[in-house]
């Protein structure tokens, strides 16, 4: 028998910074040996996943807490456990129950991968929907610009006063490409007047 090899992910981006309820549950399972990565899950650079996969032989069980922890895509979630198999790793997840070396455990997956998927599509569906509707009551979506009509002005002035572009560039603290944008409207201003 192999070695019980745990994975805990926490999402900066969710929030969720403290990943000791999963390393909790991961100990209390059998693990040893536990990765942790605190990345969003829709990165797919994951340091400690990586040192997991390159730790683990076959006979191990690579535990994690939830599904959505290790994958949040269908089609990621069934390839790496595809890769895991055909290296002899097995999979548990111990909240939804699933283990893979049993026939139930891995239909059980297949099916709630696509769940979590099809949430996933929701989710971004309905904050596309959310920032469009946004956009359409005249909120502007996105940072505020650096440039503003004031530093077009002021940048014009400079121009005509002889600077070069560099030298606008660093007293309006812009960068130069921002500089021959802000001139190219200051000119499409004059034009238009």
């Amino acid at each position: 028998m192999g070695e019980l090899i745990g994975y805990a992910r926490c999402s900066k981006a969710a929030g969720e910074q403290d990943p000791s309820l999963q390393i909790e549950a991961l100990k209390a399972a059998g693990c040893a040996t536990i990765f942790v990565d605190h990345i969003s899950g829709s990165t797919t650079k994951r340091p400690e996943l990586d040192k997991l996969l390159a730790y683990v032989r076959p006979h191990d069980t690579v535990v994690v807490w939830k599904l959505d922890r290790w994958a949040r895509g269908t089609r990621m979630l069934l390839e790496s456990i595809g890769d895991l198999e055909e290296r002899g790793v097995g999979f548990r997840s111990l909240t939804e129950s699933i283990d893979t070396s049993t026939p139930v455990g891995a239909l059980l997956l297949t099916v709630l991968g696509a769940v979590a998927q099809m949430e996933l599509s929701n989710i971004r569906e309905r904050s596309a929907a959310g920032v469009q509707a946004a956009r359409n009551r005249g909120v502007r979506i996105g940072r505020p610009p650096k440039v503003t009509l004031t530093k077009i002005e002021a940048a014009r002035e400079m121009r005509d006063g002889g600077m070069s572009t560099a030298d606008i560039a660093d007293a309006l603290g812009i960068s130069r490409r921002s500089v021959c944008r802000a001139l190219q409207v200051s000119e499409q201003i004059a034009q238009a007047s």
